[in-house]
């Protein structure tokens, strides 16, 4: 499972751990990414998408259909992507 946010198009970030003396070592900062199942009523299928907490309160406000649509046009994932479950 990649890192990235199917709605948002977040990635896994890499920064540095910095010690008490300063030296610092390479680190990545992940995302809060779930697998969720949600039920697209446009389509009558269940679907899967990887999607952060951020994702989630934009599908809570905008709606799964026009969050999809949104996330497609702007190039984060295609139809491909988008598992179908039954």
């Amino acid at each position: 499972m990649s890192k990235i946010c199917q709605i948002t198009g977040n990635k896994a970030m890499i920064g540095n751990n910095v010690s008490h003396s300063k030296k610092r070592t390479k680190r990545s900062f992940d995302l809060n990414l779930f697998s969720k199942k949600f039920y697209y009523v446009e389509e009558k299928c269940w679907i899967k998408i990887n999607v952060s907490a951020a994702g989630l309160r934009i599908i809570n406000k905008k709606g799964l259909d026009a969050a999809l649509k949104s996330a497609v046009s702007n190039g984060y994932c295609d139809w491909k992507t988008i598992r179908v479950i039954g």
